[in-house]
């Protein structure tokens, strides 16, 4: 088992060092943004206007679930314990300059996302059921075609498949379980059970059952978790500034060593920024394209504004309040911040103390409580990437029996010990995004000449006309 583990970290430190898919996530982003004109700033506002305010589109169209829904299932499966424990890692090791790296994975990655939605919802097939099926597998073997399209699509499903056991199941079960029994008390198995029961209950129903409980369970645990780190940000607003400062120097500097902190260097910031800020909001990973391909949409343009919100949210946001929190109550340079969950626990109690003490005794308990509302909701946008991964795989036949074998996974990670599973959730990502980024590249002569048809239209801004000759 040893030697896998150290196998396994030289395959991660290839795959996420500085000549793989770090320049490879970060070029890409640049270069779809060039060549999209920064559409990621300049059509933001109205994007989010089409995610918040006008939400759905007309019931008669082809698709499952409508724009928010979609919007809702994406940002469940990302705003997770990715926001909790992997930011509050990537501070913990690489300093405070992860966070900057992490911002511009977001800004970057938004032009990315954009594209994956884009191409998830043009090259969307309907299954056996008549449900929509999309995403990287589907653009990269009918977009880039031809043997070697075939090869990155059959790739990026069966990564997929095995990493959502990892980043979208184990991974979340087992720092609920562990949170949760830190705080109550309750054994780890009956955390798990509870938590087996009820995503199960969302997942058997298939992707119209877990949009609605989503959209439902999205906008109420990202209010509520950015509004109690707001207030500690207010409590502690003269370390504000002076934290922005360190992490804007600390990204190009590195982080001197300082208390229990060890320091760190200008590369890891950045290996770290990337690494947590794909496995935050999956932007490069393919996975936003799969659940934009099931929202009820006649322009693949519209539905990508709506989709490359949810990079947004999740990482210039979620990520960025829960490193503030961090940086601003300065336990970051204390021992043993290298556990995510507990660094963000010690910030929430340190932030809230310095209101009350009464305050400060809940700060575990809020954290504890944020981690199982995230990681639930992750484990319900996950089992539905999952399964749209072995459909393109199998058929349809092969959705229920994975289903199954995801709600048993859920107990089996609450209970294991599962000290490595970051390590292989890294390798898994890296794997999804390989195949998807270099599909990404090949195809952005046509995510460019789609999004040029749609916004030379007169009637782009109006989503009650149905521009049927930008979608052919």
């Amino acid at each position: 088992m040893d030697h896998l583990l150290e196998m396994a970290d030289v395959l991660s430190g290839i795959i996420w060092g500085p000549f793989v898919l770090i320049p490879l996530l970060f070029l890409t982003g640049v270069y779809l943004t060039v060549r999209l004109r920064v559409l990621q700033l300049f059509r933001l506002p109205h994007a989010l206007w089409l995610a918040f305010v006008r939400r759905k589109e007309d019931e008669t169209v082809e698709g499952d679930i409508s724009h928010y829904q979609a919007l809702s299932t994406a940002l469940a499966a990302t705003v997770g314990v990715g926001n909790i424990a992997g930011a509050a890692l990537a501070i913990g090791i690489g300093g405070p300059g992860a966070l900057f790296w992490m911002w511009v994975m977001g800004i970057f990655g938004m032009a990315t996302k954009y594209s994956e939605a884009l191409m998830g919802v043009k090259f969307r097939r309907t299954d056996a059921k008549g449900e929509q099926s999309g995403g990287p597998m589907y653009y990269l073997k009918y977009g880039v075609g031809g043997r070697f399209g075939t090869i990155l699509g059959v790739s990026f499903a069966v990564f997929g498949a095995i990493a959502a056991f990892g980043i979208g199941n184990g991974t979340q079960a087992n720092t609920v379980a562990q949170q949760m029994n830190s705080v109550t008390g309750v054994e780890t198995w009956i955390i798990g059970l509870i938590l087996m029961v009820g995503a199960g209950a969302v997942i058997l129903g298939g992707i119209k059952s877990i949009g609605r409980v989503t959209s439902a369970l999205v906008p109420i645990m990202i209010i509520g978790y950015v509004g109690i780190c707001l207030v500690v940000l207010a409590a502690n607003w003269q370390a504000l500034l002076p934290a922005l400062q360190l992490v804007v120097t600390s990204a190009f500097t590195g982080t001197a060593a300082t208390g229990g902190f060890a320091g760190a260097g200008v590369l890891l910031a950045i290996q770290l920024g990337f690494a947590r800020g794909i496995f935050s909001n999956e932007s490069g990973l393919g996975t936003g394209g799969i659940a934009a391909a099931a929202a009820k949409t006649t322009q693949p343009v519209r539905q990508a504004m709506v989709s490359m919100t949810q990079t947004f949210i999740d990482t210039i946001i979620v990520v960025s309040m829960t490193c503030l929190v961090i940086i601003v109550t300065g336990v970051w340079q204390v021992e043993g911040a290298e556990d995510g969950s507990l660094l963000t626990s010690q910030a929430m109690t340190e932030g809230l103390g310095a209101i009350s003490p009464a305050m400060g005794s809940a700060g575990a308990v809020i954290v504890a409580l944020s981690v199982t509302v995230f990681a639930f909701s992750t484990l319900l946008g996950w089992s539905y990437y999952g399964e749209r991964c072995v459909e393109f795989l199998g058929g349809r036949r092969m959705v229920l029996p994975y289903r199954l074998l995801f709600i048993a996974i859920i107990f089996v990670g609450s209970v294991a010990n599962l000290d490595s599973v970051w390590l292989f959730s890294d390798i898994a990502n890296g794997l999804m995004a390989l195949p998807n980024l270099v599909g990404l590249i090949l195809l952005s002569g046509l995510i460019t000449s789609e999004t040029r048809k749609f916004f030379n239209h007169k009637d782009w801004r109006n989503p009650d006309v149905i521009m049927d000759d930008v979608s052919k």
